[in-house]
């Protein structure tokens, strides 16, 4: 068998050809390197373990894993480990070397193909002005500054490289930032649902369109290179195949849709299909001239994102593409980079160079300048600037396609890898100091229902994770006391974990009721409120909002609603694992939303046999018995503040008990008084109030805290309020430490919603809001 050496293409070497697949065992005298599927194991295995090994090492650095990928496919090329021959000659020969690049061409076309599933196209559309600009300055200004420094650097480029058509995929991939490169860095910086990261999004998948646009344009020329006909056959036939992706194979994945039974999931047949489909597609675009991945990546394009066909099929095949396929789509561009070889090619090397430098440097300018002009701030706008600047897999492609036109060399080659991925490993860990999401939501004005004043109204916003949920939030609305002088505003906020698509999405029902109106997925929660809401008539409002996101990025959406719209409170549903198939997505919620909500946060477990029993009982108009457990602290303030706001219903029975030390034994001065002023001004308020009861338990440690809570515990209360653990005395818990299993509920709520506390009344556990800069001292972060 004949093979042409890659790094000398006018030199022929010769070889043997194993016939053999399989090697009977060493003990036989064979050797197992020399039958394909025995090295194709190992060859698997090493890449896998290096770049496993790899990503370790480079996380505390926060690299994405794309550059700790191509690191690792770098090490097991000439670089590194193949700088030894017995190595590259055992391990990566000319045999080993094909099975490497034919995987990773598959695995490259895998990943283009789930990326073109995840992608939506509909951010096109909603794409406004500020967005187009950045786009179109972003991409038009490196597309000429690279062309220009080309015409004058031409006569020192290589004849392939100094053709029109060859400067022209330079300067293209210069100016372009893939959609499918930008998002697994945005979602590994858990940017996604912040506004940075929505923005980067639009952003890419305009230059995308225009990059789809400018590559054809780029294939097209190069097909004219050897015939004048080529490049009108060559734009015939790939319109004809677009058309036929877009209207047959669209049609037929609708059609799939339509065959599944809502909440079903899609068919195996039609997703094996589909996946041979994306084979199919390689093949018929490698035909036509084009890169071989653009076919998968159209392919998926035409089936539609999120549920249920986009999600099903990224699910079933997502981890095994990433974890399988792509090392070897790393290795394969890591076998032709030999970055000892630069130095010795410099001088041919330096027009390139300095190309590609004008277009990263291009690249930076125009979009920092366009999106600062834009009266974006000068932070964000370098955040977006190094975002967009972001190298991956689809440029790593792209340069493998070049090699296979003759159009750069291997040293060109490795000079372009080398510089991508530099630029990209610089700039992410960038992003991730220069940016922080969370930022926004540190105000220093007070948002919580002790400092809402009584005659005022009470924005609160409700997270519902599915129909359940919104049962307890109808419920804690009839306690909360809403009238005409003090109403309840609502911003009910349905959580739905993205799945199938790249893009969060957020939706307003009262703005996109006619787009969302029909969705059973949405109409179901939001129909039930909007009844509730019409029975309440001006007591309550309830805006309905719906957010499609990361689990962990929904925070994100969370808090930027409360900010907006200056919530006083978070409400937040309590799912224990093993009751509700949302509970790891809650307590992820939950947990981030208590380290940096812009207000106070209220977690409610509804618990026990009988759930949902305030709200049956409060709409017989039943008297209902609360318990208010008053540790002291900030929490606890915010937890009597809201007892006393449900005091005032006629239905609620209240009864207040305050645990002090004996002695007042380690009280902090300052949250005692604080507490002290609070407990008095509310006794004086309900002084007359029958229904409000007042009590002191003095105990000297954790124990006797329990012990008491526990006598308390004789089924004569409905629901159990507290406060989490900011400011609390900590003798009051002491020995209590290794008792808590759910943060998130402190000690105490954490006690009373668990099974060892038999009552089956619901617990409300408050954290009051922490100001941007309020530390609680060390004695009191319980």
């Amino acid at each position: 068998m004949v093979k042409i050496n890659p790094k000398a293409r006018d030199l022929v070497s010769c070889r043997t050809t194993v016939n053999k697949h399989r090697s009977i065992g060493v003990f036989y005298g064979e050797n197992p390197l020399q039958t394909p599927f025995s090295l194709l194991l190992l060859e698997m295995s090493l890449v896998i373990l290096i770049s496993r090994l790899v990503r370790f090492l480079l996380k505390p650095l926060r690299q994405p894993r794309v550059v700790s990928d191509v690191i690792g496919g770098i090490i097991v090329g000439p670089t590194v480990l193949g700088r030894s021959r017995t190595f590259a000659r055992k391990v990566f020969s000319d045999q080993g070397s094909f099975l490497v690049h034919n995987f990773g061409v598959l695995g490259f076309m895998y990943f283009l193909f789930i990326s073109g599933v995840k992608m939506d196209l509909s951010m096109l559309k909603g794409s406004g002005r500020k967005h187009v600009m950045i786009a179109m300055c972003g991409a038009i200004a490196p597309l000429v500054s690279v062309t220009l420094v080309a015409l004058l650097v031409r006569t020192r480029l290589d004849n392939e490289l100094g053709k029109g058509s060859s400067i022209w995929g330079v300067a293209t991939s210069m100016s372009i930032t893939a959609f499918p490169v930008l998002y697994p860095i945005l979602r590994e910086l858990n940017l996604l649902s912040s506004e940075m990261g929505r923005m980067a999004l639009s952003v890419s998948i305009i230059t995308d369109a225009l990059g789809i646009t400018c590559v054809i344009a780029f294939e097209a020329a190069k097909q004219g290179e050897s015939r004048s006909k080529a490049p009108l056959w060559h734009l015939v036939s790939l319109i004809g195949f677009i058309g036929f992706t877009t209207t047959v194979v669209r049609r037929a994945m609708t059609w799939v849709i339509r065959r599944t039974p809502e909440g079903k999931p899609v068919g195996q047949v039609y997703i094996i299909f589909i996946l041979l489909g994306v084979m199919v597609m390689g093949f018929v675009s490698d035909f036509l001239g084009a890169a071989i991945a653009n076919g998968p990546l159209w392919l998926g394009l035409a089936i539609p994102d999120g549920p249920p066909l986009g999600a099903t099929i990224v699910d079933k095949c997502e981890t095994i593409m990433m974890e399988l396929f792509m090392p070897f789509a790393y290795a394969s561009v890591g076998l032709y980079v030999d970055l000892f070889c630069l130095s010795d090619y410099w001088s041919a090397l330096s027009p390139l160079f300095i190309m590609v430098i004008t277009g990263f440097a291009a690249k930076l300018l125009s979009t920092l300048l366009t999106a600062h002009f834009l009266e974006m701030p000068f932070r964000d706008s370098l955040t977006l600037s190094l975002i967009m600047s972001s190298r991956g897999q689809v440029e790593y492609l792209l340069y493998l396609h070049w090699v296979d036109l003759k159009m750069v060399r291997l040293p060109g080659f490795t000079l372009m890898v080398l510089l991508s991925t530099v630029v990209t490993a610089v700039a992410t860990p960038l992003v991730s100091t220069l940016y922080n999401p969370t930022r926004p939501y540190m105000v220093n004005k007070r948002r919580t229902i002790q400092h809402t004043a009584p005659n005022a109204e009470l924005h609160l916003v409700a997270c519902i994770h599915d129909q359940e949920d919104v049962a307890w939030l109808i419920n804690l609305l009839e306690v909360s006391n809403p009238t005409l002088s003090s109403p309840v505003v609502v911003y009910a906020l349905r959580l739905v974990e993205l799945l199938g698509r790249a893009s969060p999405i957020f939706i307003d029902h009262e703005k996109h009721e006619k787009q969302y109106g029909e969705n059973t997925n949405y109409a179901t929660v939001h129909s039930a409120l909007k009844l509730y809401q019409e029975t309440r008539g001006d007591y309550v409002r309830i805006h309905p909002f719906t957010a499609v996101s990361p689990r962990r990025s929904m925070y994100q959406d969370i808090c930027e609603l409360a900010l907006v719209n200056k919530a006083s409170l978070i409400i937040l549903p309590f799912h224990a694992e093993g009751i509700d198939v949302n509970g790891n997505i809650s307590h992820m919620v939950n947990s981030c939303i208590l380290a940096h909500a812009p207000c106070s946060v209220a977690i409610l477990v509804d618990k026990g046999p009988q759930r949902n029993q305030c709200v049956t009982r409060s709409f017989r108009a039943s008297s209902l018995h609360f318990a208010v457990l008053f540790l002291g602290g900030a929490d606890a303030r915010e937890a009597l503040a809201y007892a006393d706001r449900m005091a005032g219903n006629p239905d609620v029975s209240l009864t207040v008990v305050r645990f002090l030390t004996e002695n007042y034994e380690r009280d902090d001065g300052l949250e005692k008084k604080l507490d002290d002023g609070l407990v008095t001004w509310f006794w004086v308020k309900n002084e007359a109030n029958e229904q409000v009861i007042y009590k002191e338990v003095v105990v000297r440690n954790g124990e006797e805290t329990v012990s008491a809570i526990q006598a308390m515990n004789n089924d004569a209360y409905d629901l159990w309020i507290m406060g989490r653990k900011h400011g609390i005395n900590p003798v009051l818990l002491e020995g209590l430490s290794n008792w808590s299993e759910n943060q998130e509920l402190g000690v105490i709520g954490d006690y009373i919603a668990s099974m060892d506390f038999s009552s089956t009344a619901s617990v409300l556990v408050l954290q009051q809001q922490v100001l941007r800069g309020q530390r609680m001292p060390a004695s009191h972060s319980i």
